[in-house]
């Protein structure tokens, strides 16, 4: 798991509130927000959900729960449903990563390419997967393991029960491992 950014749990209701310290959001949660969107849709779309979400939790800066000591849960809800909104270039990048095949490996660089031949394999039936689950399991997923949130910081983002993520979580775990599974039996 990376580690999160400077200050990140410091007390962020003072920046949320107040225009000019907004900016301290930004520095401390934008690279996060921005590797999370760039898995889920490409650096282009990325680059644009990520300020569609700064521009709309500075709008919404004054519903902000001050009682939240961190920021970074908010974020990711309104980057999540940034996504939602963009969930039809989401799937269609999935079903294409799924069709992908994959390069030809030259003789002389097994021992560099191992490993990334082994990964580049299970790409294109790990995008397959990941485009058939439900989008609140994906989300789930993927804010656990593209986010490194937390299952709380996940429950608070998505705005459901802790225990409504860990069945998501399990279902969608599942159902991957068994897409791949099916990869696995075929070798």
């Amino acid at each position: 798991m990376t580690e999160p950014g400077p200050d990140v749990g410091a007390d962020d209701a003072a920046a949320v509130r107040d225009p000019r310290l907004f900016a301290v959001l930004y520095d401390r949660y934008a690279a996060q927000l921005y590797r999370y969107a760039h898995r889920r849709v490409g650096p282009e779309q990325a680059e644009d959900a990520v300020a569609e979400t700064f521009l709309a939790a500075f709008q919404r800066r004054h519903r902000y729960d001050a009682d939240r000591p961190s920021a970074r849960p908010w974020l990711f809800g309104i980057l999540t449903r940034e996504l939602a909104r963009r969930h039809r270039a989401e799937s269609a990048r999935y079903r294409a990563l799924a069709r992908a095949g994959t390069d030809d490996v030259h003789p002389g660089f097994a021992d560099r390419v191992d490993a990334a031949v082994s990964a580049q394999a299970l790409h294109g039936p790990l995008a397959g997967a990941l485009a058939r689950l439900s989008r609140g399991d994906r989300d789930v997923l993927l804010l656990v393991a593209w986010g490194d949130c937390s299952y709380e910081e996940v429950a608070e983002t998505l705005g459901i029960p802790l225990g409504t993520v860990r069945s998501r979580l399990h279902r969608a775990r599942r159902q991957i491992r068994d897409a791949l599974g099916s990869i696995d039996e075929r070798a």
